[in-house]
């Protein structure tokens, strides 16, 4: 069963990307498997902390930066050191034209794994993506959370299972949890 956190989320990311069309698309995925699900042309996962995305991009035999169409970090920039140096080096390991899908929490409980550093909402991803060189107008951002989701988080155990029929109304002005995607 899904986190409550994640329904909205999810929802509105798998049209995102299924829009990117995913047959089509070479992707890396930072340090999580969400891609797994889709039917990408070729699909790379690269798992800390064999890959550290923020001690530079990821390289070929020939030492010059993999290049990607699409890449993905699910729940993975709360848990670095740099997110700033790490997104300089996602953009240089994106095609032109490639996209950056990140998805981040805000208001959920710190869950160290093993740091937790950071929390975004819609405008802080808009704001970290425009100082990693994304245009603005390129950058697609969203947010989710309302009190009921919010509560749910101080159970044991964490994070808190989805019970069909739960209200995951959106509450703009209690976001838990953001995501957003970018065009190079």
């Amino acid at each position: 069963m899904p986190s409550i956190n994640r329904i909205v989320m999810r929802q509105s990311s798998r049209r995102w990307i299924n829009d990117l069309d995913p047959g089509s698309l070479s992707v890396a995925e930072i340090s999580g498997k969400w891609g797994e699900q889709f039917p990408f042309r070729d699909y790379s996962a690269f798992r800390y902390p064999e890959y550290d995305i923020c001690a530079g991009p990821f390289a070929g035999a020939d030492g010059r930066p993999l290049k990607f169409d699409l890449i993905i970090a699910d729940q993975v920039w709360e848990h670095l050191d740099r997110p700033y140096a790490a997104l300089k080096n996602v953009y240089r390991m994106l095609r032109r034209g490639g996209h950056f899908y990140i998805a981040t929490p805000f208001f959920i409980p710190y869950h160290g794994a093993p740091i937790d550093c950071s929390r975004w909402s819609a405008r802080g991803l808009t704001n970290l993506l425009i100082e990693g060189g994304f245009p603005e107008d390129g950058i697609r951002a969203d947010q989710w959370g309302n009190r009921h989701a919010a509560a749910r988080n101080l159970e044991s155990p964490w994070p808190p299972e989805y019970q069909h029929g739960e209200d995951i109304k959106n509450d703009p002005d209690f976001p838990m949890v953001a995501w957003a995607i970018a065009r190079k």
